[in-house]
């Protein structure tokens, strides 16, 4: 297997801190996204979307979607349960994790792509939108906040690929200067437990 990547952007730092809870390594190939490189012909006929990250199967397949590649490592490597274990579980973990990314990750995204503009030389940027996405964005946070102070992890008791998702979605709204300080005193408590797992720490 190889996984191509741009370790930096927030999709492939999803699949690194998964394999990282999973104690797993596995080989990789850096795509420079911001040169474009995932543009070119060669890599788009790896990858359906044309977006890292891509994994390489050693069948000559490939996966896309940080979601999808996390799952399939789930199915090949079932310990630690990132997806659930329960039938309950697995559902919880699936209503947070899309919740954490429809009205969180998609949102934030936008207004980072939108506003900072990024990638204008190939996508038109609309800063309206940006400002909208962003406001839209913020309505996440009060939600979050009711689930952790009544549980020690987004989806319940347990650490799940949510709180991966969670974190990565917390981690882009920096970048537009949103902290989570005392405002927020359970999410506050959930990041600096979830800062003091080892693979979170190595980011430090």
């Amino acid at each position: 297997m190889k996984l191509y990547e741009t370790p930096s952007t927030p999709n492939c730092l999803r699949v690194s801190l998964f394999l990282a809870e999973k104690g797993m390594d596995i080989p990789r190939e850096i795509i420079d996204v911001r040169a474009g490189d995932n543009l070119k012909e060669d890599f788009c006929k790896k990858s359906v979307n044309g977006l890292v990250p891509t994994l390489e199967l050693d069948n000559g397949d490939y996966l896309c979607e940080s979601i999808a590649i996390c799952r399939y490592f789930e199915e090949i490597h079932p310990h630690p349960a990132l997806f659930g274990q329960s039938h309950l579980e697995r559902a919880q973990i699936e209503m947070w994790q899309r919740i954490i990314e429809l009205q969180g990750i998609v949102l934030i995204a936008q207004a980072i792509r939108n506003l900072k503009q990024v990638y204008k030389d190939r996508e038109n940027c609309i800063e309206d939108w940006g400002y909208e996405a962003l406001l839209r964005f913020r309505k996440i946070l009060p939600k979050i906040e009711a689930q952790l102070a009544a549980h020690q992890y987004i989806a319940g008791s347990s650490f799940s690929v949510a709180d991966i998702s969670t974190f990565i979605m917390l981690k882009m709204a920096s970048k537009m200067e949103i902290e989570i300080d005392q405002q927020w005193p359970s999410i506050h408590r959930w990041q600096k437990e979830i800062s003091q797992r080892p693979a979170f720490a190595a980011l430090s």
